[in-house]
């Protein structure tokens, strides 16, 4: 997976100043252009879109510096529709706009050209179960808020503490199937998955009863989920435990993502600093 993700890198170096198809570069990993975007958020950290902007704009700016070019031959060759767009983009990445970077010659920002390796640590194991579950059907409430990578989501919080605990209870007790309880499902996330980015969120439960008149419901397809089991501190180890699902557990095991929402169940101790977490995310078998 590994070698493939890197040959999926060298591709995008030789087409910089050229169109970048994510269809190509899923092939080339030989995976889905869902999944191919999700890895490589995890591992690289950012979404792939910005990776490739930056990458340009890094190879844009070198090419400025040199002056062999006019800035609007440069705007184009990066697929740029404008001067003034190419401008803008410069002026975000580098903190100043080519014109004057070319005739001051301005530090400018670098993108370093990514590869992935792998590390061995060893020092710990996932548990984890695959679940083939019918269609199922989240019903509680609905809101739309920002994606928030690290700490507490604050409109998560303030979307849950506005519930009230009577309404709480009552989604609760609607529950009848796997997994019990209350639990937090994310939908119709980004496909950049970028900080900030909006999503779908659902405090609700997975239940066969009839969906109340003041409540949402989002109904899931039949499919196959990997469940995973962690215990840490809140919120730190529920979100370490997604990256290391796709930096650690995707690239080892004949799976990938596939389209549909994630579903974390979560005990909190009563001082709410430990958590024990189960993470559902949906999955398909990868041709061996």
């Amino acid at each position: 997976m590994l070698e493939r993700l890197n040959q999926a890198m060298e591709h995008i170096e030789c087409h910089l100043d050229q169109r970048i198809e994510v269809s190509e570069l899923a092939r080339i990993a030989v995976t889905s252009e869902y999944h191919f975007r999700r890895l490589f958020s995890a591992l690289a950290g950012i979404p792939l879109s910005e990776y490739i902007r930056r990458r340009r704009l890094t190879i844009a700016g070198a090419e400025v510096l040199a002056a062999e070019r006019t800035l609007l031959e440069i705007a184009v060759r990066y697929g740029y529709a404008s001067g003034e767009a190419f401008a803008r983009a410069f002026r975000t990445m580098h903190g100043v706009g080519p014109g004057e970077a070319r005739r001051v010659g301005a530090s400018l920002q670098s993108q370093p050209r990514m590869s992935f390796r792998l590390v061995v640590e060893g020092s710990s194991s996932m548990r984890y179960r695959v679940v083939e579950k019918e269609e199922f059907r989240v019903v509680g409430r609905k809101a739309r808020v920002p994606l928030v990578h690290e700490g507490m989501n604050p409109a998560i919080v303030a979307f849950i503490r506005g519930l009230g605990q009577e309404t709480i209870q009552r989604i609760e007790q609607l529950s009848d199937q796997q997994p019990e309880g209350i639990i937090s499902v994310s939908d119709n996330l980004d496909e950049s998955r970028a900080e900030g980015t909006e999503l779908d969120y659902y405090h609700g439960v997975v239940t066969h009863a009839a969906v109340p008149e003041d409540m949402d419901a989002l109904t899931v397809r039949a499919g196959t989920w990997a469940v995973f089991e962690n215990s840490g501190p809140f919120p730190q180890a529920l979100q370490y435990l997604w990256r290391d699902v796709f930096t650690q557990w995707f690239p080892s095991n004949p799976y990938q993502s596939r389209p549909g929402p994630e579903i974390l169940r979560t005990r909190l101790s009563q001082d709410a600093k430990h958590a024990d977490a189960e993470l559902w995310i949906p999955v398909e078998r990868t041709a061996v």
